[in-house]
């Protein structure tokens, strides 16, 4: 199954994937229409990653929906807006915070890959987002409101003074934030 790998450390926080996803699905330069958010986190350091879906194995957005509306399909994650009641237990149940609402619009904001061509992926100008075949690896997760890492804690704050770099670790490696 396809998947959007995120890679947080090269995101600027500008959004243009918002505003790629919301272009490519609505026509619109709202990035509130978007099925991809980028969050922002302060103060120091300041963290800024795209939230978007998984494209789970066995998504808890789907075990929720009361009217099947959404389903495992050959290459992602599907919902049948004519099948979507509106009833929002998708975006109650995703872990990953990943489904979002817009009141113009009759059905739960869910990322379907653009047909297989992301166009998400295509406008970041920083390489942060890339299509993925499988499991993406150590993903940032939005768990109330809060981004955190899978697999990635702080080495060192900064402790040399103000301008210091701040270190990770992720999957081993040392990203200098």
């Amino acid at each position: 199954m396809k998947r959007i790998k995120v890679i947080p450390e090269r995101c600027s926080g500008c959004r243009i994937c918002e505003l790629a996803c919301a272009l490519a699905h609505f026509k619109v330069n709202n990035a509130k229409k978007a099925a991809i958010r980028v969050f922002s986190i302060y103060p120091s350091p300041i963290i800024r990653t795209p939230i978007v879906c998984r494209q789970c194995d066995e998504p808890a957005c789907m075990e929720a929906c009361p009217t099947g509306a959404i389903r495992v399909g050959e290459d992602l994650v599907e919902l049948d807006q004519a099948q979507c009641i509106m009833c929002l237990k998708c975006v109650e149940e995703c872990p990953y915070d990943a489904l979002f609402v817009h009141p113009e619009v009759d059905h739960p904001l869910k990322c379907d890959l653009c047909g297989g061509s992301p166009a998400c992926v295509a406008a970041c100008p920083t390489g942060a987002l890339e299509l993925v075949d499988g499991k993406t690896g150590p993903q940032p997760l939005l768990v109330k409101g809060k981004v955190e890492y899978e697999n990635m804690k702080e080495l060192s704050p900064g402790a040399d003074g103000p301008g210091t770099p701040v270190r990770y670790v992720d999957g081993g490696k040392v990203i200098e934030g």
